[in-house]
């Protein structure tokens, strides 16, 4: 019997895969517990629509994605650190405190665990921060650090 998977089943595929079980274990397990459901004609139209606007969807996001990559390359924030004798920082830049400046200078939503800081920002400066907006962009923001 075909059977259409609603969800990840460990033995026989991902959610959405159409597979060929036994009847018994089909009738007796997969369709009871809602695993699955048959594999008939109104149901692979139903899959091959649910799959198409799952596309479009996916679609959607990476452009709204590589959009905010482009518009994040032009703008840049400043964060404020407390700073000693010739310009030596206490503490360094986290990026809690990068997604804390952006939300509040640039109206921005970033997620903290996003942003990609190649090494500890412990010093005066401007500086070119990665930020992971897609599985497949990833945006620049620049960040000019200060004294207060």
């Amino acid at each position: 019997m075909k059977v259409i998977l609603l969800q990840d089943v460990k033995t026989l595929g991902k959610k959405g895969d159409i597979v060929e079980i036994n009847n018994g274990y089909a009738r007796n397990y997969v369709l009871p517990q809602k695993l699955g459901i048959e594999a008939n004609g109104k149901n692979l139209n139903d899959l091959k629509l649910q799959k198409k606007n799952q596309d479009k969807i996916a679609q959607e996001k990476l452009e709204a994605a590589q959009k905010l990559a482009e518009d994040l390359k032009e703008k840049s924030i400043t964060v404020k650190i407390q700073s000693g004798v010739e310009g030596r920082v206490f503490g360094s830049i986290s990026s809690k405190e990068i997604a804390l400046e952006a939300k509040k200078q640039l109206g921005l939503e970033l997620d903290k665990k996003k942003i990609v800081i190649p090494d500890a920002i412990k010093s005066l400066g401007t500086y070119n921060v990665n930020i992971k907006l897609h599985k497949d962009v990833m945006g620049t923001l620049a960040v000019k650090v200060e004294a207060k």
